[in-house]
């Protein structure tokens, strides 16, 4: 692994230099990316990917949190005696298994 210095943003904007180890693979993919010329610097590369994995671990939370007001929708509902058929159970199944997989690929 070879060290690379990234600058991370904090409060109110301020640069504060970091290392950052990163495998040789991955040395090599933010060089190519640099290399393209749509990123001036391995620290733009790694800003950038740093705002996708945020911006996907938000998505997930929400996606957790969809499902968990679901599944209390779903608990309440069988409290108050409210069933459905195999069938649209089934359904519905399907139907979140192609959410899903949509936003899987």
């Amino acid at each position: 692994m070879t060290n690379s210095v990234i600058e991370s943003s904090m409060f109110l904007e301020e640069i504060f230099p970091m290392n950052v180890s990163l495998t040789p693979e991955l040395e090599k993919f933010v060089a190519d990316k640099v290399a393209t010329g749509r990123y001036t610097s391995a620290s733009e590369v790694v800003r950038e990917a740093l705002r996708l994995l945020e911006r996907e671990e938000k998505s997930r939370e929400e996606h957790i949190a969809d499902f968990d007001r679901e599944l209390d929708a779903r608990v309440a509902a069988l409290d108050r005696g409210e069933r459905v058929s195999k069938e649209e159970f089934l359904r519905e199944m399907e139907q979140l298994l192609g959410r899903r997989k949509k936003r899987i690929a």
